[in-house]
């Protein structure tokens, strides 16, 4: 198959073809014999080293899984009403799954062959039994086998699925069973920058037809303000706390001015979360904000990731909830955010000066 066949949507609504194999350097050419027999002796310290790694790693992860095995439900989460559902207000996010990182390609793989089917499923196992009662889902070759296969093994977990174009609503509907269907939000923000805003108006009434919640995404927050404003049949918003988007959109009003910058694929701006959140506390709906954590950005320490939590409690209203990606590989990310929302979800909004 050719790279361009290959190629996917990443989460932002952009074509991308999958990361190629670096390609080698044949540097023992380069090399005399005596330094070649150097490099052969560090290579095998190298090799042995990440062999202890590596038997480190997977003690690591079989100590987790069998804590998790072990260790009784945690209680419940504060809960948000979305239809006539109740879910968690913290919510198990898709893109570490999916293998969208946003910290470059050898990241994005290394999540992308972690998150086997059997990992996924024992993952949203975990989060269930943390107190986490829905899953944000994104359409890949393994979707709809990890939903059977938890559903099979008795959870009793909720799906949103995240997708666009209408042609495909039916389908993933009726392969996946989620409570909520949600315009991508990389597209919203790309078809309202086109003027092309009926066709996500037109998604939205098409996910009702097939007898489910509707919701749209968006990292602009002028897209979410437009649809308020116009009295789109919504059902809940997925609001993206970076705006992530601004070369395919005009800068809302009060936000930074674009710059151009060195990064790897995306800049997060500093006061984003603030200019989002004042419209999340604007519009009735419910929202579920994400990208709370800057795509791992403010996980440098748990003390950073609980005050991450703690902003996004305090800015929006009661009636929101977080989507957080979870990489559970080194550090039981699973309980520390549970934990996190038990403390801060159930605090009340912060009262503006």
């Amino acid at each position: 198959m050719s790279q361009e066949n290959r190629a996917t949507v990443n989460p932002d609504g952009e074509r991308v073809a999958p990361a190629e194999d670096p390609p080698r350097a044949d540097f023992g050419s380069r090399l005399g014999a005596s330094a070649r027999a150097g490099l052969g002796t560090d290579r095998r310290r190298f090799l042995a080293h990440l062999a202890g790694l590596a038997a480190a790693t997977a003690w690591g992860t079989a100590r987790t899984a069998e804590a998790a095995e072990t260790s009784p439900p945690a209680g419940p989460l504060p809960t948000i009403q979305l239809g006539r559902h109740r879910v968690s207000r913290l919510v198990a996010g898709s893109n570490p799954i999916s293998g969208y990182s946003y910290l470059g390609p050898h990241t994005d793989r290394q999540m992308k062959e972690y998150f086997t089917v059997e990992r996924t499923v024992e993952f949203l196992q975990n989060c269930e039994r943390a107190g986490i009662t829905a899953h944000q889902f994104s359409g890949n070759d393994k979707t709809e086998t990890v939903l059977r296969k938890v559903r099979e093994q008795g959870s009793k977990m909720l799906f949103i699925g995240l997708h666009a174009g209408r042609e495909g609503i039916k389908g993933t509907v009726a392969g996946t069973r989620p409570i909520a269907m949600v315009h991508h939000g990389g597209v919203t923000d790309t078809l309202f920058a086109q003027g092309k805003s009926g066709e996500v108006h037109d998604y939205v009434k098409a996910v009702h037809d097939q007898g489910v919640l509707a919701g749209v995404s968006a990292h602009n927050p002028d897209c979410i303000k437009r649809i308020a404003d116009e009295g789109w049949e919504v059902d809940l918003f997925m609001t993206c706390f970076y705006f992530l988007t601004r070369k395919t959109a005009a800068e809302p009003a009060g936000g930074p001015a674009p710059q151009k910058t060195l990064q790897i694929s995306y800049a997060f701006y500093e006061n984003d979360p603030r200019v989002m959140t004042e419209v999340v506390r604007q519009v009735k709906k419910p929202c579920l904000g994400f990208k709370i954590l800057g795509a791992g950005r403010l996980g440098q320490s748990q003390e950073m990731v609980r005050q991450a939590f703690r902003f996004a409690f305090e800015r929006i209203k009661p009636t929101d909830g977080v989507i957080v990606g979870m990489y559970p590989r080194f550090f039981d990310e699973i309980r520390a955010n549970a934990q996190y929302t038990r403390e801060m979800g159930k605090a009340e909004p912060r009262k503006e000066a």
